[in-house]
């Protein structure tokens, strides 16, 4: 994988997280607010960055921007932050509710 610098910001007006890989956009993960909660619901990574951990920083960066920053609790809709949290159990209570097996 080349020298890249991957950085995941929060655009509100979109309502969603992007990964920027050398300041292009590489993928987001879409959410919906409340006042408690965030829900994660699409996350698309373009098929050029796959499998050189766009996705992983870009689950991980959006979880922690909407648990550190913005206090609100985790619900999941998309399979990709859903199955990304099963593999991160440090992550698992912080859900509103407890993922279904």
């Amino acid at each position: 994988m080349p020298n890249t610098h991957t950085e995941i910001v929060r655009n509100d007006a979109e309502n969603r997280y992007e990964a920027l890989v050398d300041g292009a956009l590489a993928g987001f993960a879409e959410y919906a607010l409340t006042s408690q909660t965030i829900t994660f619901t699409h996350t698309e990574v373009d098929d050029e960055y796959e499998g050189q951990g766009v996705g992983s920083a870009l689950a991980q960066g959006a979880l922690d921007d909407a648990i550190r920053r913005r206090d609100r609790r985790i619900k999941v809709v998309c399979p990709f932050i859903k199955a990304w949290i099963e593999r991160h159990p440090d992550y698992q209570h912080l859900l509103a509710e407890t993922p279904s097996a």
